[in-house]
This record gives structure tokens, sequence and C-alpha cells, in this order.
């Protein structure tokens, strides 16, 4: 399976954080974090009807990584695990996720809040949040147990 997949943006995240290092890490310890999506104004007619919901899922893709690694010591802990057991950014496919809270849309420019993402970040999709399909209850949350706290945590320059 050597398929290549292509995508293209379908805009710009801007956000305060210029740079790996610093970034706070989920949306959920960057409350009051504000930033802009600047649609490709080709796709504004696709925000029809976003404004109803309060939170939008981001997929885009993690630009300033340019290597990847199958184990990591991610940003809450201080041991190896496997990738695809973090939400690392150093992934064989650098794309991220975070749900932030939508504010307002003004034509094609969505003003976000909760932004855990860098300045220029290229995103590749935006999905609705909605709390029936996408909350779940869990028994099990692996090495995170015990780790639920975020205040302070940042990122640094680790996967870059």
């Amino acid at each position: 399976m050597n398929e290549q997949i292509c995508f293209k943006p379908i805009g710009i995240i801007h956000s305060p954080f210029a740079e790996i290092s610093g970034v706070l890490i989920q949306p959920l310890s960057a409350k009051g974090i504000k930033g802009t999506i600047e649609l490709i104004t080709d796709f504004t007619e696709g925000l029809k009807d976003i404004n109803g919901f309060s939170h939008i899922i981001l997929i885009y893709y993690f630009h300033l990584v340019n290597k990847f690694s199958l184990q990591v010591v991610p940003f809450m802990d201080n041991e190896l695990h496997g990738i695809f057991a973090t939400r690392a950014p150093s992934r064989p496919n650098a794309i991220g996720i975070s749900t932030v809270r939508l504010i307002s849309v003004k034509q094609n420019i969505l003003h976000i809040e909760e932004v855990d993402i860098i300045d220029e970040t290229p995103l590749l999709d935006i999905k609705p949040f909605y709390p029936q399909f996408d909350n779940r209850s869990t028994d099990k949350v692996g090495w995170l147990k015990g780790k639920e706290i975020l205040d302070g945590i940042r990122s640094d320059n680790r996967f870059k």
C-alpha cells in the first residue's frame, strides 16, 4: 500500500503562537486564547449554518514538524510511548485535530477561541462538534490516567 494521498488546504489558521515552543497543549488548556480561520473564498459557501454550532473540530497539517518517530516522550509525561498512544505532532502523517469554540463567522473569516494551534497552520477540514456523536464514556485512558490537569503545560521544540 504505497499509494500517496494529497490534500490541499481550505484555509489558514491564525493564532498568537508564532512558534512550536510555548503553545498551550489541548484546547481545554487554551481558554481565552483567540484566533481566526481565513477560509479560501472559494469555500465560503460551505460555511452555511456553521454558526449554529458552539464548537467546531479543526483538522490541520502540522506544517512545522519535519520528522516523525514511532515512540515519543509526550508533553504530559516523561516516558516513551508509541506515537499512536499520544497526541504528539511528530506523526507519520502530520495531521492534527482540535475542537475549538466558534465565536462568530463573517464571510470567509471564522473567529475562534480555545486555540492550541500555531499561527499560519494550514487547515484541511472543518466539522461541527456534536456532543451526541463526539463524546463517549470511557473506562480506560491508558497512560494518561491521573494526568487530566493541563494547566500551564506548554509545548517545547522536541517535535520540530
